[in-house]
Protein backbone atom coordinates (compact mmCIF):
# COMPACT_ATOMS: atom_id res chain seq x y z
CA UNK A 1 0.00 0.00 0.00
CA UNK A 2 3.00 2.35 0.66
CA UNK A 3 4.06 2.04 -2.76
CA UNK A 4 0.88 3.98 -4.09
CA UNK A 5 0.76 6.93 -6.60
CA UNK A 6 -1.31 10.28 -5.76
CA UNK A 7 -2.92 8.76 -9.58
CA UNK A 8 -4.75 5.87 -7.73
CA UNK A 9 -7.72 6.41 -7.07
CA UNK A 10 -10.26 4.07 -5.18
CA UNK A 11 -7.42 1.75 -4.07
CA UNK A 12 -6.80 0.90 -7.35
CA UNK A 13 -3.77 1.90 -10.03
CA UNK A 14 -4.10 4.76 -12.11
CA UNK A 15 -7.81 5.91 -12.69
CA UNK A 16 -7.37 9.55 -11.66
CA UNK A 17 -8.03 11.27 -14.97
CA UNK A 18 -11.15 8.89 -15.56
CA UNK A 19 -12.66 10.13 -12.21
CA UNK A 20 -11.78 14.07 -12.73
CA UNK A 21 -13.14 13.63 -16.36
CA UNK A 22 -16.21 11.94 -15.06
CA UNK A 23 -16.49 14.04 -12.13
CA UNK A 24 -16.40 17.21 -14.54
CA UNK A 25 -19.09 15.64 -16.91
CA UNK A 26 -20.88 14.55 -13.88
CA UNK A 27 -21.28 17.85 -12.50
CA UNK A 28 -21.86 19.58 -15.71
CA UNK A 29 -24.48 17.27 -16.45
CA UNK A 30 -26.54 17.64 -13.69
CA UNK A 31 -26.42 21.28 -13.44
CA UNK A 32 -28.25 21.47 -17.02
CA UNK A 33 -30.25 18.92 -16.47
CA UNK A 34 -31.53 20.57 -12.96
CA UNK A 35 -31.15 24.20 -14.42
CA UNK A 36 -33.95 22.76 -16.89
CA UNK A 37 -36.44 22.08 -14.05
CA UNK A 38 -39.05 24.77 -12.24
CA UNK A 39 -40.54 23.89 -9.21
CA UNK A 40 -43.45 25.78 -8.00
CA UNK A 41 -46.07 25.40 -5.13
CA UNK A 42 -49.40 25.64 -4.80
CA UNK A 43 -52.43 26.68 -2.22
CA UNK A 44 -52.94 23.59 0.80
CA UNK A 45 -55.76 21.70 0.17
CA UNK A 46 -57.74 19.61 2.49
CA UNK A 47 -61.33 18.61 1.81
CA UNK A 48 -61.19 21.46 -0.42
CA UNK A 49 -59.81 24.40 1.63
CA UNK A 50 -56.91 26.13 2.91
CA UNK A 51 -55.16 23.93 5.51
CA UNK A 52 -51.86 26.06 5.98
CA UNK A 53 -53.33 27.59 9.24
CA UNK A 54 -54.91 24.67 10.48
CA UNK A 55 -51.73 22.71 10.67
CA UNK A 56 -49.41 25.59 12.55
CA UNK A 57 -51.96 24.63 15.29
CA UNK A 58 -49.77 21.77 17.06
CA UNK A 59 -46.44 23.85 16.34
CA UNK A 60 -48.09 26.96 18.10
CA UNK A 61 -49.40 24.83 20.82
CA UNK A 62 -45.97 23.05 21.79
CA UNK A 63 -43.70 26.28 21.41
CA UNK A 64 -46.02 27.71 24.02
CA UNK A 65 -45.58 24.33 26.41
CA UNK A 66 -42.26 24.93 25.54
CA UNK A 67 -41.92 28.42 27.03
CA UNK A 68 -44.32 27.51 29.48
CA UNK A 69 -41.95 24.18 30.68
CA UNK A 70 -39.12 23.60 28.43
CA UNK A 71 -38.56 19.67 29.92
CA UNK A 72 -42.13 19.32 29.10
CA UNK A 73 -42.52 16.25 26.27
CA UNK A 74 -45.52 16.47 25.13
CA UNK A 75 -44.49 20.05 23.93
CA UNK A 76 -42.05 19.19 22.04
CA UNK A 77 -43.64 16.05 20.57
CA UNK A 78 -46.20 19.14 19.62
CA UNK A 79 -43.42 21.05 18.46
CA UNK A 80 -41.36 18.78 16.65
CA UNK A 81 -44.41 17.04 15.10
CA UNK A 82 -46.26 20.35 13.95
CA UNK A 83 -42.82 21.25 12.55
CA UNK A 84 -42.39 17.90 10.29
CA UNK A 85 -46.31 18.33 9.23
CA UNK A 86 -45.23 22.14 7.86
CA UNK A 87 -42.28 20.22 6.14
CA UNK A 88 -44.35 17.61 4.79
CA UNK A 89 -46.90 19.88 3.45
CA UNK A 90 -44.26 22.41 1.60
CA UNK A 91 -42.76 18.99 0.45
CA UNK A 92 -46.13 17.45 -1.29
CA UNK A 93 -47.16 20.51 -2.66
CA UNK A 94 -44.43 21.26 -4.72
CA UNK A 95 -44.92 21.34 -8.33
CA UNK A 96 -41.90 20.21 -10.61
CA UNK A 97 -41.91 20.85 -14.11
CA UNK A 98 -39.16 20.11 -16.92
CA UNK A 99 -39.04 23.17 -19.23
CA UNK A 100 -39.29 22.22 -22.48
CA UNK A 101 -35.71 22.20 -24.65
CA UNK A 102 -34.78 20.40 -27.39
CA UNK A 103 -34.21 16.81 -27.93
CA UNK A 104 -31.02 17.44 -28.89
CA UNK A 105 -30.25 19.05 -25.58
CA UNK A 106 -31.58 17.04 -23.50
CA UNK A 107 -29.56 13.75 -24.95
CA UNK A 108 -26.40 16.29 -24.22
CA UNK A 109 -27.36 16.52 -20.87
CA UNK A 110 -28.07 12.94 -19.84
CA UNK A 111 -25.18 12.09 -22.24
CA UNK A 112 -23.02 14.26 -19.84
CA UNK A 113 -24.69 12.90 -16.74
CA UNK A 114 -24.85 9.25 -16.97
CA UNK A 115 -21.01 8.74 -19.29
CA UNK A 116 -19.46 10.94 -16.27
CA UNK A 117 -20.99 7.97 -13.62
CA UNK A 118 -19.65 5.53 -15.83
CA UNK A 119 -16.29 6.98 -15.99
CA UNK A 120 -16.18 7.45 -12.49
CA UNK A 121 -17.11 3.94 -11.83
CA UNK A 122 -14.83 3.15 -14.38
CA UNK A 123 -11.81 4.64 -12.62
CA UNK A 124 -12.61 2.89 -9.33
CA UNK A 125 -12.06 -0.44 -10.85
CA UNK A 126 -9.01 -2.42 -10.90
CA UNK A 127 -7.47 -1.87 -14.49
CA UNK A 128 -5.24 -4.65 -13.69
CA UNK A 129 -2.03 -3.47 -13.40
CA UNK A 130 -0.51 -3.98 -10.59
Amino acid sequence: MADRSLTDVGGTPGGLGSFLMGLVMTVLGAYLLTNQVTVASSYWQWGGTNAFGISLIPLLFGIGLLFWNSRSVFGWVLTLGGALVIFAGILTNLHIYFEPTSLFHTLVMLTLLVGGLGLIARSLRSSGRD
